[in-house]
C-alpha cells in the first residue's frame, strides 16, 4: 500500500471517529450545563462558578466534576459503540431531538388551553364557582399557577411525547390560526375582547417559530443566500455545511444558553425563575415560558446541528444513504 493511500485510509476513518467523539461530547456538555443551570440558579446551590473564584464547597466542586465526567462518559459510549456509522448516530440523534421537540409541542398545546380557560372564568368571575374561593386566589399567583398548574402539564406532556409519532406542526399551526379567527369574531362581531385571548395567539405562535427551526434544518427548508452553493458538487456542499456548522451553527446555539443562562438575572432564567407573567390585566401566565421558548430553540438546534454535521462529514467521505446520493438514484 503507498503511502498515499494509507494517509487516505487513516483519514477516511479517523475523521469520522473524531466527529462521532466531538459530536457526543458536545451534546455531554449542553446536558451537564443544562443541569448546573438548574441546580445553581434555580435550586440556589454553589456551582462551577463558585468552584472556579476559589469559595466553593463541596458541591460546587462535585457540579464542576459533571463536566469532565461527562466527556468521560461521552468517550466510553463512543468507543463502546465503535462499529455505527456516522449516519445511523446522526438518525439515533434526530430521534432524540425529534422527541424532544414532540414534547415541547404538546406541553405549549396543554398548557396554553388550561391557562387560557382559567384566565376566561378569572376575568368572568367564574372562577370562584369552579374550584372555591381559596384556590381562586391561588390561581391569580404565578407562584401558584406555575409550579403546581405548569409543570405536572409539563410532565403529562413528556409521558404523551412518547406515545405519539407527530410533531404536531400543522395541528399547532391550524390552532394557531383558530384562535386568531376567534379573536376577530369576538371583537367584530360580539365586542368582546381580553388580554388572555392575544396572549395565546402569540404562546402558539412564538412556539410554532421557534421550536420548528431544528425540523426546517433537518429538511433543509431554511432560506440559504444561495449565490454558489447549488452548483458545487455534493463533496464541496459537505464541507461548507460542516464548516458553517461548526462556526456558525453552534457559535449561535452557545451564545444563546450563555448570555441567557450565564446568570440568575440573564433573559431567559430570570423570567423563568421568577415565573414572571405580563401586567395586562386578567392575561394568561406563561410569559416567563415564553422566555424559555429561546431555551428550547438554542437546545433543538443544537442536537440537529450535531446531527447535520454527521451527516455532512459522511456525505464529505462518500458514505452511503446520504439524501443527495438519495436523489440522485431516483432521477
Amino acid at each position: 500500500m503507498s503511502s498515499q493511500a494509507f494517509e487516505g485510509q487513516v483519514t477516511s476513518t479517523s475523521v469520522p471517529k473524531m466527529t462521532r467523539l466531538f459530536g457526543w461530547c458536545l451534546l455531554a456538555v449542553m446536558l451537564v450545563y443544562l443541569i448546573n443551570n438548574f441546580l445553581t440558579f434555580g435550586a440556589g446551590l454553589s456551582g462551577p462558578v463558585d468552584a472556579l473564584a476559589g469559595n466553593g464547597n463541596a458541591t460546587a466542586w462535585l457540579l464542576t466534576a459533571f463536566y469532565p465526567v461527562s466527556l468521560v462518559l461521552a468517550l466510553l459510549y463512543v468507543q463502546r459503540t465503535s462499529a455505527r456509522t456516522l449516519r445511523e448516530d446522526s438518525d439515533i440523534i434526530t430521534g432524540i431531538n425529534t422527541y424532544f421537540i414532540r414534547a415541547a409541542f404538546w406541553c405549549v398545546l396543554i398548557v396554553g388551553l388550561v391557562d387560557v380557560t382559567i384566565s376566561f372564568l378569572r376575568v368572568e368571575g367564574l372562577l370562584e364557582q369552579v374550584v372555591g374561593e381559596q384556590l381562586a386566589k391561588d390561581l391569580g399567583r404565578s407562584h401558584f399557577r406555575g409550579p403546581y398548574v405548569h409543570m405536572p402539564l409539563l410532565g403529562l406532556s413528556v409521558v404523551l411525547a412518547a406515545f405519539t409519532r407527530t410533531l404536531g406542526f400543522t395541528w399547532l399551526a391550524l390552532l394557531i390560526v383558530v384562535a386568531e379567527l376567534a379573536i376577530v369574531f369576538m371583537r367584530f362581531i360580539f365586542s368582546y375582547e381580553q388580554a388572555f385571548m392575544a396572549d395565546l395567539v402569540r404562546f402558539w405562535y412564538g412556539a410554532l417559530f421557534l421550536f420548528a427551526s431544528a425540523y426546517t434544518l433537518l429538511e433543509e427548508g431554511h432560506v440559504r443566500v444561495d449565490v454558489f452553493y447549488a452548483g458545487f458538487k455534493t463533496k464541496t456542499k459537505a464541507l461548507v455545511n460542516a464548516i458553517c456548522t461548526l462556526t456558525m451553527g453552534f457559535t449561535l446555539c452557545w451564545t444563546i444558553l450563555i448570555v441567557g443562562m450565564g446568570q440568575k438575572s440573564s433573559v431567559i432564567n430570570s423570567p423563568i425563575f421568577n415565573f414572571e407573567t405580563t401586567q395586562a390585566g386578567f392575561g394568561m401566565y406563561v410569559k416567563y415560558m415564553m422566555a424559555g421558548f429561546l431555551g428550547v430553540f438554542a437546545v433543538s438546534m443544537m442536537i440537529q446541528f450535531v446531527s447535520y454535521l454527521m451527516s455532512a462529514v459522511a456525505d464529505y467521505y462518500g458514505h452511503p444513504g446520504g439524501r443527495e446520493q438519495n436523489t440522485d438514484l431516483t432521477h
